[in-house]
């Protein structure tokens, strides 16, 4: 697999964020989807990288710098011909390592609350996020929960 910065611009990598802001859209109300449209992740607070495999995009994830010493895991998705193959882990795996060489000291996300995002959880969990209070501009949500963990300084 290999992960290159991209710049949203390609027909693959849209239909990925579409697909993922459907899917959030289709599981929680509107006040509780934190997802990122094309546009916000075009910010220059956030940079989105691709995963691709043989010539296929196989996922997507994203890092906005909350400030010098804070980023957020934004938009990550794997593609669904290529869930339970790692792609995951390994984006999850380059967003901390990215992280450490911004030198922040804390990495954080939102993510929902259902069943249905229990393996998110899980995967943040073996990564060594702990759950924690809304950081940032979010508020207590029955639908979200919030995850962190220290970075190297």
């Amino acid at each position: 697999m290999e992960l290159m910065i991209d710049d949203l611009s390609g027909t693959a990598i849209q239909q990925l964020i579409m697909e993922h802001l459907t899917d959030m859209s289709s599981q929680s109300p509107p006040e509780s989807t934190h997802a990122l449209n094309l546009d916000g992740l075009k910010h220059p607070s956030v940079t989105v990288w691709s995963c691709w495999e043989s010539g296929m995009l196989v996922g997507c994830a994203a890092l906005k710098e909350i400030d010098n010493r804070h980023g957020e895991i934004k938009s990550m998705r794997t593609a669904k011909y290529a869930l339970r193959k790692g792609v995951a882990g390994k984006l999850l795996d380059h967003l901390i390592h990215e992280a450490n060489v911004r030198g922040y000291l804390r990495l954080s996300l939102e993510t929902g609350s259902m069943d249905s995002f229990e393996p998110a959880r899980k995967l943040y969990e073996s990564r060594g996020f702990q759950y924690c209070q809304p950081f940032d501009h979010y508020k207590e949500d029955p639908n979200s929960v919030f995850m962190t963990r220290s970075m190297k300084s």
